[in-house]
């Protein structure tokens, strides 16, 4: 965080989100407030057996519980909205442990540390009038930091379905193999199904909670799969920093295959469980990429609220 000066605290980061979510909204999450969690498989290919010892990497498929959701931390924006979706994926291993991996459907994050992202959360505070952020309060963000330009203005689609978007998982990781070797990585969930979106009159037809309507009913029909991808950074390649994309001609591999098939017994419980992306395992390690480390506090704090449903 040296390189951070004014960092702010996780309570002012979480205080920011409400405010930018018109919340709080007691007992959810400060953001993805609506979700949905099923249960599947995830299958190793093996591909990265010889990179990581990660216990889900090696050749055993492991089951897996799986929450999607709506970025907001509004529970009442409507799923046709144009915003980012998540995917939180949270492996339970053999010996009787878990690892979360967690994915939005852009490939890059709105802010390389969390002052940047304090200060985005503070622009887009809604108007007590309209209800919407000032514009100028953005833009005036966007010409202060003009290497997030390119993060910040990404378009997130309105996909067809849960089942028709890719995930990026943002940060960068380190696996490390069975002599302590390391390897960066970035991870990217891709559906089977392929990729698929609504136009803008397509999603204005859509009911509020359309997608989760359409992937029970997807589920009815078969397992929905993804194929679960890994981009190998070289030297260079900043891993520090999550609104710099690596370079597409980077080495990628097919580390595994993902299959959900039924929604989980109790939405109630799984809808509540504290996802958290620096939950890792033997074989896999944090980058030196201060978001990341910063997103443990900041879900911590937040499911600390929702927990005394505040």
């Amino acid at each position: 965080m040296s390189n951070d000066p004014v960092a702010p605290t996780v309570v002012q980061v979480v205080d920011s989100m409400e405010r930018m979510g018109s919340g709080p909204y007691p007992g959810l999450r400060r953001s993805s407030a609506r979700g949905v969690c099923f249960v599947g498989t995830f299958t190793p290919t093996g591909q990265a057996a010889g990179l990581s010892t990660a216990a889900h990497f090696q050749h055993r498929p492991v089951p897996v519980t799986v929450r999607f959701s709506n970025s907001e931390g509004n529970p009442h924006v409507p799923d046709a909205a144009p915003v980012t979706r998540g995917m939180a994926t949270r492996f339970h291993l053999p010996d009787g442990t878990h690892t979360d991996l967690l994915g939005i459907t852009v490939p890059l994050f709105v802010a390389s540390t969390p002052a940047e992202f304090h200060g985005l959360t503070e622009a887009l505070r809604p108007d007590a009038v309209d209800g919407r952020p000032d514009p100028a309060a953005v833009q005036a963000h966007v010409t202060a930091h003009p290497q997030l330009a390119a993060a910040i203005t990404q378009v997130p689609p309105v996909p067809v379905s849960y089942g028709s978007a890719a995930y990026w998982a943002v940060h960068a990781f380190i696996w490390v193999d069975a002599v302590g070797a390391r390897q960066p990585v970035r991870y990217r969930w891709e559906p089977e199904a392929g990729r698929a979106e609504l136009t803008a009159e397509e999603a204005a037809t859509r009911a509020a909670d359309y997608l989760t309507r359409e992937f029970h009913e997807r589920l009815r029909h078969g397992p929905a799969a993804f194929t679960l991808h890994a981009q190998l950074g070289e030297d260079g390649d900043p891993t520090h920093d999550p609104t710099v994309a690596w370079p597409e001609e980077r080495k990628e591999l097919t580390i595994g295959r993902l299959e959900l098939t039924t929604p989980v017994e109790d939405q109630e419980h799984w809808d509540g469980q504290k996802f958290d992306p620096t939950r890792l395992t033997a074989g896999i390690e944090l980058s030196d990429d201060p978001v990341l480390a910063f997103r443990a506090h900041a879900y911590a704090e937040s499911f600390s609220r929702r927990s005394r449903h505040s």
